[in-house]
């Protein structure tokens, strides 16, 4: 490829890398907030006003990563768009036909292959959404009853959260060992 498709090549690596990294922080994060979750359920007596600031501060990072995400995965679309209609518009340059089959087969190859990528990474962020919200309404209710009456009533939220979680972490490690797989094959 030319030296402008080679930088986009080298940028679109980055930009999945990028986003392989956001979304490692995002379900580290997640994790995170789950952890300070339970505590805050498993809490017998003391300060319960501490306890929601930890909780809603765990929730607006997550928040942030799941931000962050987004914002990584739309980056990598824009630049494989880019990547991927240049590379098919300087198909007709080529005078040796089979270097012009050659480099289709290795776009065809190349496009699959990110297909893939973006088809999990898009899976992994679809699943964020309404794990966010289950988690916003757990802390927004907590914000408004900080009472163990109330921390008793959203005990059995606990184990729903934690399934979400869980699959929302799968689908992120999913994305990620595919991101993995991407990367290497776009500098081997």
């Amino acid at each position: 490829m030319e030296k402008l498709g080679y930088h986009k090549r080298e940028l679109l690596v980055s930009r999945v890398e990028d986003a392989r990294k956001s979304q490692e922080e995002a379900k580290e994060q997640f994790r995170s907030a789950l952890e300070t979750f339970s505590e805050v359920l498993n809490f017998h007596g003391g300060e319960l006003q501490k306890k929601y600031e930890k909780l809603n501060a765990e929730y607006e990072r997550c928040e942030s990563k799941a931000q962050a995400v987004r914002d990584r995965i739309d980056a990598v679309e824009t630049v494989a768009e880019a990547l991927f209609d240049e590379w098919k518009s300087e198909l007709d340059q080529y005078s040796d036909d089979s270097l012009r089959r050659a480099s289709k087969i290795k776009l065809e190859e190349t496009r699959s292959r990110y297909t893939q990528l973006i088809k999990a990474m898009k899976r992994a962020e679809r699943r964020m959404d309404p794990v966010l919200s289950a988690f916003h309404d757990q802390v927004l209710f907590l914000k408004h009853n900080l009472n163990a009456q109330a921390i008793a009533s959203i005990r059995d939220e606990l184990i729903s959260v934690e399934t979400d979680i869980d699959s929302l972490i799968k689908e992120m490690e999913t994305s990620i060992r595919e991101a993995d797989a991407f990367i290497k094959e776009m500098e081997g």
